[in-house]
């Protein structure tokens, strides 16, 4: 019988101490018989021995997601790649981003009557102008729209209007299970509630919110309207933070869903509802 769960691999609080605490998220996700990684953390040597310790085997992976471009959620990528080089990974799709991109050799315009040796490749422009990335050889799947790319999960991207990461690409993860959507964030850098609304394209009531949240910055004010809003507005049963939460917005998220507050610490494995 295959696992509905999520093992958090990558973060800086746990019970475990045989598991290396670094800033940054990575999970793995089973669930309806596929094993897709989350991120990848801050460090690629810190990813790779809490995957050895947890006995995570990256071979045996059916595609992984990397949330946003940041390194605390990136820089696990060269041990993935080392491992798994062909592994098909959904990324933003970020002109000139990190993680590549391309563009029609056509998308600039033109001056013929200019000399041959003052044009773009002498005048005669490839077909397709692809941009670098770190990681040449990865097998990166740029994803700018909500979609389901395998049974019962959705990729969600939703791109930032927060001050500070105005424009950001962030892919948030959904799961459709017998008891609403389960939605797994990186960093939820355009704002959690911005998900949430994202996600209703994908299913209208989220069951289990997990990862950050982003508020590790933000006025208690805001981090207790927030609390509050999570549970009696958008009407979450479950919520396991992680990641830039914050301490104090673990504190004000404990309070609030009482019993229905998961601890999703570096190490813990997680059960959920069976896919729909």
């Amino acid at each position: 019988m295959s696992h509905a769960r999520i093992t958090i691999v990558h973060d800086s609080f746990g019970r475990r101490s045989s598991l290396r605490q670094d800033w940054g998220f990575a999970a793995l996700v089973e669930f309806g018989g596929q094993r897709i990684l989350f991120d990848t953390g801050n460090d690629a040597r810190t990813f790779a021995a809490n995957c050895a310790a947890l006995d995570v085997d990256l071979q045996r992976l059916d595609y992984a997601v990397i949330s946003h471009r940041h390194g605390d959620h990136t820089s696990g990528l060269a041990h993935l790649l080392n491992v798994n080089p062909r592994l098909a990974i959904y990324t933003p799709d970020e002109t000139y981003g990190v993680f590549g991109s391309s563009l029609p050799g056509t998308f600039y315009p033109r001056r013929e009557t200019l000399p041959r040796h003052m044009r773009y490749f002498d005048g005669a422009p490839p077909a397709v102008i692809r941009h670098g990335t770190p990681w040449p050889g990865a097998n990166f799947v740029w994803t700018k729209e909500s979609a389901e790319v395998s049974p019962g999960v959705s990729v969600i991207p939703v791109v930032s209007d927060v001050p500070g990461t105005r424009e950001l690409r962030e892919i948030a993860l959904g799961l459709r299970t017998a008891r609403g959507l389960v939605l797994i964030a990186g960093c939820s850098h355009p704002g959690i509630e911005s998900i949430l609304a994202a996600s209703r394209a994908v299913d209208d009531g989220v069951f289990c919110l997990f990862g950050g949240l982003h508020l590790v910055f933000t006025a208690a004010e805001e981090v207790q309207r927030l609390a509050v809003a999570l549970r009696d507005e958008w009407k979450l049963s479950r919520i396991a933070p992680g990641h830039c939460t914050g301490e104090p917005a673990f504190e004000a998220l404990a309070e609030a869903f009482g019993g229905d507050y998961v601890f999703a610490g570096l190490g813990e494995v997680i059960d959920l509802p069976e896919p729909a």
